[in-house]
């Protein structure tokens, strides 16, 4: 995907990894430092989540710090229901990532709510859904190791 970066999408993506201004107009102050137009850079962000050179564009908040709660969840689905499970577990406005892993538990997303007692409703309400068990895997101690991946 990165060889269909041309030299200012790099420079964007590589710039915007260390943080975002928070402003009255962000995407202008972060366009001045990229040195181009704030409507060039609000497009070629949208451009780059379109067609997936980004997964997303958005603020990652820290849920926990705002009193609420995440929990990194597996699932052991059996591949012939992978897809519909995968619909399934989606369809929660709680879910915030999902990926498939070649793993026993080949299915792992991340449950996100606002109230810490939500996760384990979710959790079990998709159990219910699904006919499969959710493994709880709640984060117990947190690094922070300041990844950035130049492209």
């Amino acid at each position: 995907m990165t060889s269909q970066l041309d030299s200012l999408d790099r420079r964007i993506v590589n710039g915007l990894q260390g943080g975002f201004p928070i402003c009255e107009r962000p995407y202008a102050e972060a366009a001045e430092a990229l040195g181009i137009e704030e409507v060039e850079l609000i497009a070629r962000l949208g451009r780059l989540v379109e067609t997936g050179a980004l997964s997303r564009f958005a603020p990652l908040f820290n849920a926990e710090r705002l009193g609420g709660a995440v929990c990194l969840c597996g699932m052991a689905v059996p591949a012939a229901r992978f897809d519909a499970v995968a619909a399934q577990v989606n369809a929660h406005p709680e879910v915030a990532h999902n990926y498939a892993r070649d793993h026993a538990l080949n299915m792992w997303f991340v449950l996100a709510s606002e109230h810490p007692a939500r996760i384990e409703e979710i959790a079990a309400a998709i159990e219910a859904e699904t006919g499969l068990t959710v493994y709880r895997l709640p984060k117990l101690d947190e690094y922070f190791i300041g990844l950035k991946v130049e492209v």
